[in-house]
């Protein structure tokens, strides 16, 4: 796929900036900083951006939602976004100058974190038990496809909604036998309930049948088209600073620390490993290389998003990614 759509009008001449020496590329999170933003961090660092001639803020954000808005709008060239999300903002704007550019996430996080010893540790074993869920989470917007992969009987899980900061602890407490969420944030907020990590099962929904892919590089198409080296050049230099966290992840997470020396490094690098384990470095990423798509896959996935949302225009892949700025598969290599 390398067609792009490009947007014109929507953006002052402000980002209209050369592809030259040092061209600002503020960078927007989709959150804090955690242990899996360690590539960027590492890129900045270690000097990847500089010799890509660019200049790179990192700023955090607040979701899954918050990079799209901001990139669309061009208060941020770049940014890191739930893929699924984009999507559907794309179907509800259709004229919004943003697209994903490269995938970061090749598995989302979205998971069901259950306790074996309330007898969750399949698919199946939900049936006939309390599954906790945030109306608003990510994951738990996913779960209509993911019972559906797995032929589940929904109408014998008791569904009990629940809040963001009581989910755990009433997993923990034993008063839901399984939750939808973040598999490294669930798992690791249980844990550090003082549950038996060998007492938690973690599903991934997509080694469950949902297709989709998880969080990706997106940025802003009046951006790419007045820039397009300098787009190329951010991908390469995050896919170099993923080279270096793979090989030193506690670096990685120091150089988060350096930006808040009240990070909880040792949680931290235990985030980033799960990260890099189930989302990032898949059989698929280490054969074909990381950001990619199968084309195969996305038009599961796209049709998958429609099981659980009503599209409002004609589906197209190529509106949601574009290869046009992604280096050649040999330069994303991961060893």
């Amino acid at each position: 796929m390398t067609r792009i759509l490009l947007t014109a009008g929507l953006l002052g001449a402000s980002l209209a900036l050369p592809a030259s020496a040092q061209t600002s590329m503020p960078f927007a999170l989709d959150w804090r900083f955690e242990g899996p933003a360690a590539p960027y961090f590492l890129a900045i660092d270690n000097g990847h951006f500089a010799e890509a001639g660019l200049s790179v803020e990192v700023s955090p954000g607040q979701g899954s939602l918050d990079a799209i808005p901001k990139v669309a709008t061009g208060a941020y060239p770049v940014g890191f976004a739930d893929f699924s999300s984009l999507v559907r903002f794309l179907d509800q704007n259709p004229e919004a100058p943003v697209t994903a550019i490269m995938v970061l996430y090749d598995k989302p996080a979205f998971a069901i974190v259950g306790r074996i010893s309330q007898g969750v540790s399949t698919p199946a074993d939900l049936e006939g038990r309390t599954l906790g869920a945030p109306p608003p989470d990510g994951a738990w917007a996913q779960f209509p496809i993911f019972a559906a992969a797995q032929g589940l009987d929904v109408d014998t899980i008791t569904i009990e909604p629940v809040g963001f900061p009581t989910r755990e602890p009433m997993l923990a407490a034993g008063e839901v036998d399984a939750v939808t969420g973040f598999s490294f944030t669930s798992y690791l907020n249980t844990t550090r309930l003082g549950i038996d990590p060998e007492d938690i099962s973690v599903m991934l929904m997509a080694d469950y049948g949902v297709a989709h892919y998880g969080n990706v590089i997106i940025v802003n198409t009046d951006f790419a088209e007045a820039n397009p080296e300098a787009v190329t050049g951010f991908l390469g230099a995050v896919v170099a600073g993923l080279r270096d966290t793979v090989a030193d992840p506690a670096a990685g997470v120091a150089a988060i620390a350096a930006r808040n020396p009240a990070l909880d490094s040792e949680l931290e690098l235990e985030r980033l490993e799960i990260a890099l384990r189930d989302n990032i470095l898949t059989d698929w990423v280490m054969e074909n290389g990381v950001g990619g798509i199968d084309p195969e896959r996305m038009a599961t996935s796209l049709e998958q998003i429609g099981m659980v949302y009503e599209f409002q225009l004609p589906v197209d892949a190529d509106r949601y990614f574009t290869d046009a700025f992604l280096p050649p598969a040999e330069a994303r290599m991961i060893e």
